[in-house]
């Protein structure tokens, strides 16, 4: 593991603290007006799909676009600036009376409604799979009344838009089927600042260091959300196998999950970490010499994007994952991370223990892991893609209304 890493010094950033007018003033500066709107602000998808996005567009200086976000209860009173935005995004937001009301106003102003989501979590015909995904059980009826619920919600507020952002080019196939052609954007996840400034903190220390690292190779579990539950048990088999064999190998769970399944024998050998502010993780994931993330193959998970890989590339932590499209991309297989299929589980973690073992390749392999991480998903990386989305589906729709046989966004 390494030790002595630095703390954040700075209070733990808090990303809902502003108020409603103040956010209105900051929406109303830029030449192109976008809202966000989400159901409550949260930790996860909230934090990557709007408060990291809506960071990123204020910080362009020009004034080209400004943006805010929006809980839905605060749909009631911002209701009246409506008419004089541009755009409208709907992240993830569940359709109710809120929703309703606000896509009334939008559409007697002629403001454009956009979904966005980082899950296939919009289309009931994919119930079964999620539950299954997430280790439900099928014969709990109180459990498909929740998520044909929720799904369902998220599809009737899919149906009152006209064109959507996503994370990847998976999710953006499967959102074209409800969509007209050309009207999905990707717009990658990326860090918000301060995640990234503390980042780069810790990875420059373990790079002071020379890498120095104290006790047995650490291996961390990093699960997010409830949702990665049952993807543990990908990896599960060969971690059991490599502690069996290495009385020098420990890992650490950070998150949801308490059954460990064939790792029971060795739980005197797992550090279990509490849920942490995402600051405070990345710390967590700094301190492991291994990070990975098994997933599942099915549609669910291969629609999952790249943060896994580069929230532990950035801090200088190597990761063994799964193969899906957006890690595919993310992770050049054997030089800035490890890719490995069901089977390949037992070679690639007995790789990534190696790798920790030999400080000065270790050092060398994630000095150029991190520098090309915290340039690709940069904080402000994610304004560009956002402008050009929003402007491709403006210009598309000007277009449209001008009875154009052709658009833009069409070919976009």
């Amino acid at each position: 593991m390494f030790a002595d890493l630095p703390r954040w010094s700075g209070p733990l950033p808090v990303l809902w603290d502003s108020t409603v007018t103040q956010r209105v003033g900051r929406l109303l500066d830029g030449d192109v007006k976008v809202a966000w709107f989400y159901g409550q602000p949260d930790t996860s998808t909230f934090r990557y799909r709007v408060a990291n996005v809506v960071e990123a567009v204020n910080s362009d200086r020009s004034g080209a676009m400004s943006a805010a976000w929006f809980s839905d209860d605060d749909i009631p009173s911002v209701l009246s600036v409506v008419p004089r935005l541009d755009a409208i995004v709907l992240a993830r937001h569940r359709y109710g009376g809120h929703v309703r009301r606000l896509a009334a106003t939008a559409e007697r102003a002629g403001v454009p409604l956009l979904f966005d989501t980082d899950d296939l979590v919009f289309d009931t015909s994919y119930a079964d799979l999620v539950m299954d995904s997430l280790g439900r059980d099928p014969s709990v009826s109180l459990d498909w009344d929740v998520w044909f619920s929720y799904m369902g919600r998220l599809n009737a507020t899919l149906r009152l838009c006209e064109g959507a952002l996503t994370t990847n080019q998976t999710l953006r196939t499967a959102l074209s089927r409800h969509l007209p052609t050309g009207s999905v954007h990707v717009v990658p996840n990326v860090l918000n600042r301060v995640q990234q400034d503390h980042s780069r903190e810790l990875w420059q220390a373990k790079e002071a260091s020379g890498y120095a690292r104290t006790g047995p190779v650490t291996i961390g579990y990093f699960s997010g959300t409830p949702s990665h539950v049952r993807d543990f048990t990908v990896a599960a088999p060969a971690l059991a196998r490599l502690l069996a064999r290495d009385d020098d190998v420990s890992i650490r769970v950070a998150g949801f999950l308490d059954d460990v399944g064939p790792l029971e024998e060795f739980r005197d050998r797992i550090e279990f970490v509490p849920f942490m502010h995402y600051v405070d993780l990345q710390r967590s994931i700094a301190e492991v010499e291994v990070n990975i993330a098994p997933l599942q193959h099915n549609a669910f998970n291969v629609c999952k994007s790249d943060l896994k890989f580069f929230e532990a590339a950035v801090v200088g932590t190597w990761t063994v994952a799964s193969h899906t499209p957006s890690l595919d991309r993310a992770v050049t297989d054997g030089v800035t991370g490890r890719l490995a299929r069901d089977h390949e589980w037992d070679g690639a973690l007995a790789e990534a223990v190696d790798l920790a073992r030999d400080t000065q390749r270790y050092a060398a392999t994630m000095r150029a892991a991190a520098e090309h991480a915290h340039d690709a998903w940069a904080w402000d990386s994610v304004a560009g893609p956002v402008r050009e989305a929003i402007s491709a589906h403006l210009a598309g729709r000007a277009q449209l209304a001008k009875g154009s046989p052709t658009s833009p966004v069409a070919s976009s």
